[in-house]
């Protein structure tokens, strides 16, 4: 069971100084958490697990959107083999640019998480989650949705199994800390693990790709809480705020 803890999360945050095109800002690191728990290679579990990203992988350049459960029947032996995973891409990127934006997460977080029961990353453009229990039920709320108001543009996005009240609860609490930690910033993203929001001025990702104008990252919050309650819960808040163009 996924039991993220303050020894077993890894947060990772890379900055760039420019950006080489959509699908090079889609694949960015963005954080990573491993429970703590371990399986054994070659074990049943691993053997379900290769299947599940295997599935997820030829999913992803069809749909921007799946879960998967393999293992999971009352036949399975032994019946704690079970794995169940999703994957999420943004809404604005093509099949195929999903599809190799999941490749190379999938890469990564087995890597960064080995042989653990339970994984998640999040890349700019993709999300992967993987464990040992039983994931929420799909909803039908899946939504990205773009915005313009004159010279500012964003777009928001929640993770597929939310239902429409809790995205929009998520996302309204996103927008709130986006303005309370970026202020008057020309560009911020606030990752809150189940949605982000994502502003900027009109031009500033269309803006050169010299290094020598940029001072992309102006500040960064990351917070984590830990136990709440006896119980393991984990909350991130990741908000990058970006400086106007020199």
């Amino acid at each position: 069971m996924l039991v993220p803890s303050s020894l077993t999360l890894l947060l990772f945050i890379f900055v760039i100084s420019s950006i080489h095109g959509h699908l090079a800002h889609a694949r960015i690191f963005i954080y990573a958490s491993c429970s703590q728990d371990k399986y054994q290679p070659s074990s049943p579990y691993e053997t379900n697990l290769n299947s599940l990203l295997s599935s997820i992988v030829s999913s992803s350049s069809q749909t921007l959107y799946n879960m998967f459960a393999v293992g999971n029947d009352t036949t399975s032996v032994p019946p704690d083999s079970a794995v169940y995973g999703l994957y999420q891409c943004r809404g604005d990127l093509k099949p195929r640019d999903c599809s190799t934006c999941i490749a190379g997460l999938i890469d990564e977080i087995e890597l960064l998480c080995p042989y653990t029961y339970g994984a998640s990353l999040q890349l700019d453009g993709c999300f992967v989650r993987r464990r040992d229990d039983v994931l929420a039920d799909l909803q039908g709320a899946v939504g990205f949705r773009v915005a313009a108001a004159g010279a500012v543009e964003g777009y928001a996005q929640c993770l597929g199994d939310l239902e429409a009240v809790d995205c929009s609860a998520c996302l309204a609490d996103a927008v709130m800390k986006v303005k309370s930690l970026c202020g008057p910033a020309a560009a911020g993203d606030v990752f809150l693990g189940q949605c982000y929001v994502r502003y900027w001025e009109s031009g500033y990702y269309d803006s050169s790709s010299d290094s020598s104008n940029h001072d992309d990252v102006g500040k960064t919050v990351a917070i984590i809480l830990g136990v709440v309650a006896g119980v393991a819960v984990l909350i991130v808040t990741l908000a990058v705020c970006k400086k106007a163009l020199g």
